[in-house]
């Protein structure tokens, strides 16, 4: 497996080692004892799948007191992943990585506990995976609005389908400080 730091710490692409011939190809999409290695977690206690058509844009989501962290990545089409760093004192506080994830590049995007997560579709149709750290408690279920000024994503759609949570989502100045993520060293 290989790591790819991303401009945002603790924000990476895993690359996985990929066996392929004429039948077709294998990789490890999880080994706990690499991730371990890597200073990954290793226990993931939820996993999501979702469908979504091209131009759906997912997100921004995150939970809190109940942060999760994920590892997401694309089983069919190809998908522009986000991750915003929305934790209270943190150095990085607004700033965004984003990273392609699809079928044929294989990548995985870890994205930590207290980031903020989205991502938008390509591809005609894409099917996206989630390992997370922590079940989903609907009570810490919160949003921020996709296309917030102040961290001026710079998405490759101008109008996005949206979910009505999605539309309605605040932007992140709006939002009281008790209700993001803490930062410690």
């Amino acid at each position: 497996m290989n790591i790819v730091q991303t401009d945002l710490a603790g924000c990476m692409i895993l690359e996985p080692r990929v066996f392929e011939d004429e039948r077709g190809f294998f990789y490890e999409s999880f080994n706990a004892d690499k991730f371990t290695a890597a200073g990954l977690p290793a226990a993931f206690v939820q996993g999501n799948v979702s469908s979504s058509a091209q131009g759906v844009l997912r997100g921004l989501h995150y939970q809190w007191p109940k942060p999760q962290g994920k590892l997401v990545s694309v089983l069919e089409g190809e998908v522009w992943d986000v991750a915003v760093d929305i934790r209270r004192g943190s150095p990085q506080f607004g700033r965004w990585t984003a990273a392609v994830l699809s079928a044929d590049n294989k990548r995985h995007f870890w994205i930590p506990e207290g980031f903020a997560h989205g991502f938008v579709v390509l591809s005609q149709r894409a099917l996206f995976t989630y390992a997370c750290t922590a079940t989903y408690d609907g009570a810490a279920d919160a949003a921020i609005r996709w296309d917030d000024p102040t961290l001026a994503i710079d998405w490759p759609v101008s109008q996005p389908e949206l979910s009505a949570k999605d539309a309605r989502a605040p932007f992140l100045a709006d939002i009281a400080m008790e209700r993001l993520p803490t930062w410690s060293a």
